[in-house]
C-alpha cells in the first residue's frame, strides 16, 4: 500500500488552473468537423497557380464530406480526419486569353496517408486548353498539397489549444515571461497594455482592429445583427438573437456567444468564444460604428483573447468577418446597378 502522500501520479489532484481533467489523464474528445470545413476553405479557396501556360485559380470549394476530432488521453492528441473534397478552378491561357473551367477531386485525404501520398485528380470541362488542366495536375496538385498541409497543421495546434491544459504553476510561468508586444498598425494592433486574467485562469491579450467599409452605418450595423445578412457574409447557418442576452452562433458552430449590448447604428457588445478555446471562457468583443462621410469606420476592441490564439483570431475578424462582408456590399451594390 502506498504511503499517504504517495499514491500514484495519475490521480493525485494537483490544484489546475481550471480544475478539470487532472494530469490530463483522462479521455477528451473534440468535434473538429464544422472547423476543419471553414478552414479548408480558408485554405483551398482563393489559392492561385502560374506558370508559363497561363493563371488559374481554385474558385469554390464544392462538396466537402467527411469528419473530423482530436482525442486526449494520458496527455497526448489523437488525431481522426477523413475527407472527399471537390473543388472548382477556373483559369486564363496566357497566349490566347481563353478562359477555362475545370474541377479537383481528393477521394480519401485522411489520418492513414501522407499528404504526398494523397490522390488528386484534375479533370476539365470539354474543348481546349490542356495545357491550363497540364499546369493544375503539376503545379496546382503542389500548391493544393501545402494548403492541406497547413489544415492539418492547424488541425494539430489552433484547434486543439485548450485541450492539454495547463496547471497554475504553468499559468503562472507564462505570465512571468515577458512577452514583446507586435507592431502597431492602423488596420491591425494590439494593446500594449500588460496580460490581464479573464475567464478561466489562462494569459489574455486585448486585440485592437479598424476597418472602413463603404456602407452608412446603420447599414452595417444590419448586417451583424440581421440573421440572413450573416448568413449571407458567413455562408453558414447560424443563430442571431440580436437583443440583450440573444444567443450568437456562427460558421458552424465555431463561433459562439451572446449579445451584451445593442445601440442601433453605433455599438455592439458581445461575450464571444472560439470553439477551439479553453471551456467556459469568453471574450468580450465591442463593435463601434463610426460615420465618415459616405463610408463607416469600424472599431473592434477584442479583449480577453487567449494569448495562444491572438493570430488565429485576428485572422478570423479580417478573413471571414472584414473580407466577407466587404464582398457582401459590393455584390448588394452591382445588383442595384
Amino acid at each position: 500500500m502506498a504511503k499517504w502522500g504517495q499514491g500514484d501520479p495519475r490521480w493525485i489532484v494537483e490544484e489546475r488552473a481550471d480544475a478539470t481533467n487532472v494530469n490530463n489523464w483522462h479521455w477528451t474528445e473534440r468535434d473538429a468537423t464544422g472547423w476543419s470545413k471553414s478552414k479548408l476553405k480558408e485554405v483551398l479557396v482563393g489559392l492561385v497557380v502560374e506558370g508559363e501556360a497561363g493563371r488559374c485559380e481554385i474558385s469554390d470549394l464544392k462538396h466537402v464530406e467527411g469528419e473530423a476530432s482530436c482525442n486526449s488521453r494520458k496527455g497526448k492528441l489523437i488525431f481522426f480526419y477523413e475527407w472527399n473534397l471537390r473543388l472548382s478552378w477556373k483559369g486564363t491561357v496566357k497566349e490566347s486569353g481563353e478562359k477555362h473551367k475545370g474541377s479537383v477531386e481528393i477521394p480519401n485525404l485522411s489520418e492513414e496517408n501522407e499528404v504526398d501520398d494523397t490522390e488528386i485528380n484534375v479533370s476539365k470541362k470539354k474543348g481546349e486548353g490542356d495545357v491550363l488542366k497540364d499546369l493544375m495536375r503539376t503545379e496546382g496538385a503542389t500548391k493544393v498539397r501545402e494548403a492541406l498541409r497547413d489544415y492539418l497543421k492547424a488541425l494539430k495546434t489552433e484547434f486543439t489549444l485548450g485541450m492539454i491544459l495547463p496547471t497554475n504553476a504553468a499559468v503562472g510561468q507564462e505570465l512571468a515571461t515577458e512577452r514583446k508586444p507586435s507592431g502597431n498598425t492602423v488596420q491591425d494592433s494590439v494593446s500594449p497594455q500588460s496580460l490581464d486574467i479573464v475567464g478561466v485562469k489562462i494569459p489574455t491579450v486585448k486585440i485592437l482592429m479598424r476597418e472602413i467599409f463603404n456602407s452608412p452605418a446603420d447599414e452595417l450595423y444590419s448586417i451583424f445583427t440581421t440573421k440572413e445578412l450573416v448568413q449571407k457574409f458567413s455562408k453558414c447557418p447560424a443563430v442571431i438573437e440580436a437583443e440583450k442576452g440573444g444567443k450568437l452562433q456562427m460558421f458552424d458552430g465555431c463561433v459562439s456567444g451572446e449579445y451584451a449590448e445593442l445601440v442601433p447604428s453605433q455599438r455592439i457588445v458581445l461575450k464571444w468564444r472560439c470553439r477551439s478555446w479553453p471551456e467556459e471562457h469568453y471574450a468580450t468583443v465591442a463593435l463601434n460604428f463610426k460615420n465618415v462621410a459616405a463610408q463607416t469606420e469600424l472599431q473592434l476592441e477584442c479583449t480577453g483573447v487567449p494569448v495562444s490564439n491572438e493570430d488565429s483570431t485576428r485572422q478570423c475578424w479580417k478573413k471571414q468577418y472584414f473580407e466577407e462582408i466587404h464582398i457582401l456590399l459590393q455584390q448588394s451594390k452591382d445588383n442595384m446597378e
